[in-house]
């Protein structure tokens, strides 16, 4: 019988957990429990985050986990944000949200299999940019106003249906768009940038476990504003290599 090295195990029964997370927040949005819902899909998120980074680290790496991730990043941030927004406020469009809830999911699936192919053609400074948002910034996204309404600024904002109707539409195309946005996977930083980042981390996540939904509308915001900012960069980018 053939066995599996914990190293390759332990990244794929921590992409699992995430899995699960996901899941959970479809049946808790099924249950109108839509606060909740959102913290799973954070949860959920962060775990993603870490699962791939602790493969590498524990040199963990596998093709299976790779698709595995893969996988669940279509479930937890394609298929899982689009339901729970369908639950929440599509469902008012009856035939047309479900179809835009589609379109999110179709096109979240699209931009991960774009994503499987073209990461291993990119250039030394062009692997610090995706091609359009990644599926789990756009999950982010699309799930704002949400985050917003349950937030201590939605005094600030009044979300008509149909602005969120078409806000998924946009996003979608987003997704699947040529768009450069930041990807930040090969910054180099001194020492003392680490330490004044790994700060603003602490920060960051005690700011997100006491003030969880307002840590996250600035956190949206801030990605929304940042894309305009990594196009220019990057069309500065390709001149200056002669591209």
């Amino acid at each position: 019988m053939k066995k599996i090295d914990f190293r390759v195990a332990l990244p794929n029964l921590i992409t699992i957990v995430g899995l699960c997370l996901g899941l959970n927040s479809l049946r808790l949005a099924f249950e109108g429990n839509f606060e909740k819902a959102l913290i799973f899909i954070v949860l959920a998120s962060i775990v993603d985050a870490l699962d791939g980074r602790i493969a590498r680290l524990i040199k963990g790496t596998s093709k299976f986990g790779a698709e595995l991730d893969s996988l669940t990043d279509f479930v937890n941030f394609g298929v899982c944000p689009s339901i729970i927004l369908y639950f929440w406020i599509l469902n008012n469009f009856g035939f047309y949200g479900w179809m835009v809830s589609l379109i999110f999911i179709v096109s979240g699936c699209l931009r991960l299999a774009r994503f499987n192919i073209d990461s291993e053609n990119k250039s030394n400074w062009e692997v610090n940019f995706f091609t359009g948002v990644p599926v789990p910034a756009a999950a982010g996204l699309v799930l704002l106003p949400m985050i917003i309404n349950f937030s201590n600024f939605n005094q600030f904002f009044n979300f008509d249906p149909s602005i969120i109707f078409l806000s998924v539409i946009f996003i979608s195309f987003l997704m699947i768009s040529r768009i450069p946005t930041y990807a930040i996977k090969q910054i180099k930083i001194s020492k003392t940038i680490f330490i004044f980042l790994a700060l603003g981390f602490v920060l960051f996540f005690s700011f997100l476990f006491q003030n969880t939904f307002e840590t996250l509308t600035i956190l949206g915001l801030i990605y929304l504003l940042s894309i305009p900012f990594s196009y220019v960069h990057f069309l500065r980018l390709r001149k200056k290599h002669g591209k």
